[in-house]
């Protein structure tokens, strides 16, 4: 059975399994979540879910693949036809930056992957992030070409950019929490595209460029 992907615009049913799903995993991670309890918040009996997505080594997988594979194909459209690497770095990062903050449940989910050592990672979603840092990869190689950028590795170049946005917003909870934290720091927003997304362009920029 094909994840719902494949098969073109989600139904509604496909939607709401998705969201829950989401909360669930991020709440719980892969191991310790339940389709029971992914059901329930979905208003839907396991029997939907298994019919519409599959098992939940499926719904795992569609869930991630879902923003990052979408991330893949946003940064794919948006860059094709900027001439300019600087702006074409910045727009990988500002597309990133967005989807995250649309899809906020995918930041822990990730961290827990990491943590794990991508145990439960699925395979989609590993071609999906190497297909980011492959386009990436192309972005900085034509701006060494073009005497703009300087000799980087790529994956190293995703690692900052990508984990420095994870991090961000994994740790909202914890700048809320604690009253003796600097002002500067608990006053920081939530969301990462804005004045973070453009502090990290700034950093990676200043990074890359001769």
């Amino acid at each position: 059975m094909d994840l719902p992907s494949s098969a073109g615009k989600k139904s509604v049913t496909v939607k709401r399994i998705l969201r829950a799903a989401a909360s669930v995993f991020s709440e719980s991670g892969f191991s310790g979540a339940r389709v029971d309890e992914i059901a329930k918040r979905a208003g839907v009996n396991k029997a939907m879910i298994y019919y519409h997505i599959g098992d939940k080594e499926k719904l795992y997988a569609e869930v991630i693949s879902n923003v990052i594979g979408n991330t893949a194909e946003m940064i794919a459209g948006k860059i094709k036809d900027i001439r300019n690497p600087e702006e074409k770095l910045r727009v990988c990062i500002r597309t990133f930056a967005r989807n995250i903050d649309d899809n906020p449940q995918v930041a822990p989910v990730m961290m827990r992957e990491v943590a794990a050592g991508g145990k439960h990672l699925p395979e989609v979603v590993a071609r999906d992030i190497f297909r980011i840092v492959s386009m990436l990869s192309g972005v900085l190689k034509e701006g060494v070409e073009k005497g703009i950028f300087i000799e980087t590795v790529p994956f190293v170049i995703y690692l900052m950019v990508v984990g420095a946005m994870i991090t961000y917003k994994t740790s909202a909870p914890i700048r809320a929490r604690y009253s003796w934290l600097p002002a500067s720091v608990r006053r920081l927003d939530d969301r990462i595209s804005g004045n973070i997304a453009a502090e990290i362009e700034e950093l990676i920029l200043r990074a890359v460029t001769k």
